[in-house]
């Protein structure tokens, strides 16, 4: 039977962190574990990304080199061998490939990145691909085995 003078906290509910700026009595009253006077025991501080306390940060400290092309096009690829693969384990069941169709299967990872399609491996099923690149090898291996290939980007 709990009385008012064996209450305890739930399992879990109490948590040991200090409690600043709650008086003399708590231990860390008067400058609350700030320290005395500078940026950093005021009000409203907020420490510069990267800032090193004055030395050279590391952002600086590094060599630049190279070129980053902020309109280059990623892509997912997929090898000819793969859709023969699909198309054995009975995943790709209609004729038509396309990304929607090979994201909604598994086959690729992200609806939005445009696909790739690559001539490694042998296709003899004849697909109608839908892909924003593909290879001239992989064009002509799904051609020969009658099929047909859209670009579209």
């Amino acid at each position: 039977m709990k009385h008012i003078g064996n209450l305890t906290y739930a399992e879990g509910a109490k948590k040991d962190r200090k409690r600043i700026g709650r008086g003399q009595g708590s231990g860390h009253g008067g400058t609350s574990t700030r320290g005395h006077k500078g940026a950093q025991s005021r009000s409203g501080y907020t420490r510069k990304v990267g800032f090193e306390g004055g030395q050279m940060p590391l952002h600086r400290r590094l060599p630049k080199f190279g070129f980053f092309n902020r309109f280059r096009v990623e892509y997912q690829v997929i090898n000819v061998n793969r859709l023969q693969e699909l198309v054995d384990n009975n995943q790709l069941t209609g004729n038509i490939v396309n990304l929607d169709v090979l994201y909604t299967i598994g086959a690729v990872a992200n609806s939005r990145i445009p696909i790739k399609i690559l001539g490694n491996g042998e296709i003899t099923t004849a697909l109608n691909i839908e892909a924003a690149k593909l290879t001239a090898s992989a064009q002509q291996k799904i051609e020969s085995a009658g099929g047909t290939v859209t670009i579209n980007e």
